[in-house]
């Protein structure tokens, strides 16, 4: 289907730019020479209101956020390099015999009182919890990982007035 440049009375879109051209010349021309003058001073603040709408509003804003936003990204890379860190360590680490693994998860597990139980099947451990406070249970799993290299492989907690109840499913004896 082929375009056409012609409108419905029959001229051309540059035919109809230019009648309106002249129409728009012929009432400026017509204007007194304050109207002129007004109607000039209204279109130079409409260019400077789009010109910082647009252009200096949105600079000035990002400059503004800038510093405390590189300062929450440094803050964030410098986290994740402390973490890639302790990785690394663990890592590292030598493995834990079955054994002292069970020991020491038996003995973390008795620290938090009576709000957990623990239950051994071979190199799986369940642990219920029931009101564990969620610095409690952030230090628990930390003392978890480093002695007896448990490794949360699932978690099924909700968080009450209490604090966290739930389930976690831990593996033993790997890096």
């Amino acid at each position: 289907m082929a375009r056409s440049n012609l409108s419905s009375n029959g001229q051309s879109l540059s035919e109809q730019w230019q009648q309106l051209k002249g129409q728009a010349l012929t009432q400026w021309e017509a204007m007194g020479e304050r109207e002129r003058i007004a109607l000039a001073a209204v279109g130079a603040l409409l260019v400077l209101l789009l010109a910082w709408s647009l252009l200096l509003a949105p600079a000035l804003r990002t400059l503004k956020t800038a510093p405390a936003e590189l300062e929450r990204l440094d803050g964030q890379l410098q986290q994740m390099q402390a973490q890639a860190q302790e990785a690394k360590a663990l890592r590292a680490a030598p493995a834990v015999p079955p054994a002292q693994a069970q020991a020491a998860l038996t003995a973390s597990v008795e620290h938090l009182g009576p709000a957990a139980r623990l239950n051994l099947t071979g190199d799986r451990a369940v642990v219920t919890l029931t009101g564990i406070a969620p610095e409690a249970l952030q230090a628990w799993l930390g003392e978890v990982r480093s002695a007896a290299r448990a490794r949360p492989v699932e978690a099924q907690l909700t968080r009450g007035p209490k604090g966290y109840a739930g389930t976690l499913v831990l593996t033993l004896g790997g890096n």
